[in-house]
């Protein structure tokens, strides 16, 4: 999981390197698939950040 938000991270940085000075809509965020659940992801960025906006626990 930690490798996949590592991912995440560089892709947006890559894409928007100016992110605090970035003028257009921000990219789709995405769920992805861990054991036991998943979770819902959204980059913000003139934020510079990645926020887990959602937390599914489905028991497995």
């Amino acid at each position: 999981m930690e490798e996949k938000a590592d991912e995440l991270v560089r892709a947006a940085e890559a894409v928007h390197i100016h992110g605090r000075t970035h003028r257009d809509t921000d990219p789709k965020g995405g769920d992805i698939i861990v054991p036991g659940g998943m979770f819902t992801y959204q980059v913000v960025v003139r934020h510079e950040r990645v926020y887990v906006v959602q937390i599914t626990y489905l028991g497995f």
